[in-house]
């Protein structure tokens, strides 16, 4: 495991320097592709940045949490786009995927997700189920020795490019049926719908089963699995966190270089105190989210998995930070920062969604508030 800063910081270092000779060139044309993007997948497996976080007991590389997340801000500082897939081999569904798996299904699946020939997305919400996961009603009803699949899932990352599903489905009532499924794409009674668009550039396909019968094999966790996967979505959201920070980064860099060079009323933007005090109080949020998420990445890596208010507290503050360091570069470059010819705002429409991926920013006060006051607090209608 890579924990200690001198490492971590070489390691760092190796990773920018591979992305600024094969990822910088062709950053902005990567940044408007929607389909997902196999060779570079392949590309990053190669390079050693797929399973980091994956225990090596469990088939990955065993390197922990702090070494993934550099690992994906490395990246992202030279191309924004490249740093998702980093980010799907070592957070989101994999983690969930590699921890709870029987040997069977590591076998079947985890060699290709770790090679970047295969892609897993996660089925979670559901129309009627956002925030309120624990409302899903896609069920799982047995039918033999396996089980028959019947709802529709929405908003899932990679959805449309996905070889595999990772499913939440309901085997009982209550929380304690809740659990989870592996369905490949190919599977019949699975129809992947029409792609639709996020704002971000990015795009998803509804999952519709319709009596989508699937083998013993493909429980991932049964009834009481729940408490485990929710767990475990404390480990995505380092990820989620860690690209944040490093796309509002990338955004504040490329403006902070503008703002010293672009001359107005005779001299340059940067010695308008005006624009001096925004950039300031940017550096300050991004600095402060960093810390917070290092903390919590640290001690996942000491304690096995981060604790619920850690990185509620990073994904808040990451959030933020990235979105406001990108709003403010946007500002700063005026028409220039506002046109598609710019990352600039790739990064601002990028940092947006996090703000609502992965556990919205109210969802994570209400996280955070509980871990203040000692307490639960029940948003259900009494």
């Amino acid at each position: 495991m890579i924990t200690d800063p001198e490492t971590l910081a070489e390691f760092r270092a190796s990773v920018v320097d591979f992305a600024a000779g094969k990822l910088a060139p062709g950053a902005l044309a990567r940044a408007h592709e929607t389909d997902y993007p196999r060779d570079l997948a392949r590309m990053l497996a190669g390079q050693g940045l797929l399973g980091l976080s994956i225990p090596e007991e469990l088939g990955g590389q065993g390197a922990g949490l702090s070494a993934a997340i550099t690992a994906i801000q490395a990246v992202a500082s030279r191309c924004p786009r490249s740093a998702d897939i980093v980010q799907a081999g070592n957070f989101g569904p994999i983690r969930t995927f590699a921890q709870y798996a029987t040997e069977d299904q590591r076998e079947r699946y985890l060699g290709g997700l770790l090679s970047g020939d295969l892609l897993m997305s996660l089925g979670m919400s559901e129309p009627g189920a956002g925030s309120a996961a624990t409302e899903l009603t896609t069920a799982a009803t047995p039918d033999g020795d396996g089980w028959l699949i019947n709802g529709t899932k929405v908003f899932s990352t990679h959805s449309a490019d996905a070889d595999v599903y990772l499913v939440y489905v309901r085997f009982a009532k209550g929380i304690d049926g809740i659990g989870s499924v592996l369905v490949d794409r190919n599977t019949p009674g699975l129809e992947v719908g029409k792609p639709v668009g996020y704002m971000n550039g990015e795009h998803w396909c509804p999952l519709y089963f319709d009596n989508c019968r699937i083998g013993p094999e493909q429980v991932l966790l049964g009834q009481g699995g729940f408490k485990k996967q929710i767990s475990g979505f404390n480990v995505e959201r380092l990820g989620n966190s860690a690209r944040s920070i490093a796309v509002g980064r990338y955004a504040f860099d490329v403006a902070r270089d503008h703002v010293l060079t672009r001359e107005q009323f005779g001299r340059p933007l940067a010695e308008f105190q005006g624009l001096q005090w925004m950039f300031a109080e940017a550096a300050v949020k991004l600095e402060s989210a960093q810390l917070l998420l290092e903390r919590a990445a640290a001690n996942g890596d000491r304690l096995g998995l981060p604790t619920a208010a850690e990185t509620a507290m990073a994904k808040l503050a990451a959030n933020q930070a990235g979105f406001a360091a990108a709003d403010v570069a946007m500002q700063a470059m005026g028409a220039s920062g506002f046109c598609d010819d710019s990352l600039v705002e790739y990064c601002f429409r990028r940092t947006r969604g996090w703000m609502i991926a992965g556990g919205s920013i109210e969802i994570l006060k209400n996280r955070i508030a509980e871990d203040v006051f000692g307490r639960r607090f029940s948003s259900r209608a009494r």
